[in-house]
């Protein structure tokens, strides 16, 4: 999907903060659970709404990302938070996740290069029980942590599985329509757990998994 040209890349990616604070069945429309996540996004750090981490309330507990989110419950997160920061904020589309991913490597598999993921430290003893805090690992070159790793990430595309063979060459924003929509990056529950930059996934947008998250893509201003 490298062939395909983005003249329009999000400068910022961000991720949703406090899952513990959603349970499995939250509408994000509710106004109340609204502003829980309110209260909770003044207390997380710039640095970490860039990375995509999650700041719990206790000062020595981990950084968690958001997992077991549906599609529509990451689409309403996102107009919330475009609402309240008075930026347009959305879910990426599966090229600017790719390219994102890559961090200006084209023409590797992984951002880091070739090399098979079982070659990279510490392979073997991570993610025994679940998805790994964030940033474990050095950012891609564009400062990017986990991106093709830990959970599949939401995009905001309809999956066709021959959408590129008729998609425009610059900026493609997906399927019209569909039945699924697309996730990138590979998952903790996965026999290989990091997955290429250009592979692809999707499942039905009400559906929600443990090895799903997302992060928010901010346009730039």
């Amino acid at each position: 999907m490298c062939a395909v040209e983005i003249t329009v890349v999000p400068a910022v990616m961000v991720g949703v903060v406090s899952a513990q604070n959603f349970t499995q069945n939250t509408s994000l429309r509710a106004r109340a659970q609204l502003r829980e996540v309110r209260r909770l996004h003044h207390r997380t750090s710039r640095r970490d709404r860039r990375i995509g981490v999650d700041q719990r309330w206790e000062a020595d507990d981990c950084s968690c990302l958001v997992e077991s989110r549906t599609q529509l419950d990451a689409v309403s997160y996102c107009e919330w938070f475009s609402r309240d920061t008075g930026r347009r904020c959305r879910l990426p589309t599966e090229a600017e996740w790719e390219c994102a991913a890559r961090g200006g490597a084209e023409g590797k598999r992984y951002p880091w290069g070739d090399d098979a993921p079982q070659l990279q430290p510490d392979y073997g003893t991570r993610w025994v029980d679940g998805p790994e805090p964030v940033a474990q690992r050095p950012p891609n070159a564009h400062g990017l942590y986990d991106m093709c790793e830990n959970v599949h990430g939401w995009c905001s595309d309809w999956y066709g599985a021959d959408y590129y063979s008729v998609s425009p060459a610059r900026n493609p924003r997906g399927a019209e329509t569909g039945s699924r929509r697309v996730s990138r990056g590979g998952s903790w529950r996965h026999q290989i757990k990091i997955s290429r930059c250009a592979a692809r996934s999707s499942i039905p947008p009400a559906f929600h998994y443990t090895d799903y998250g997302f992060r928010i893509a901010c346009d730039s201003e």
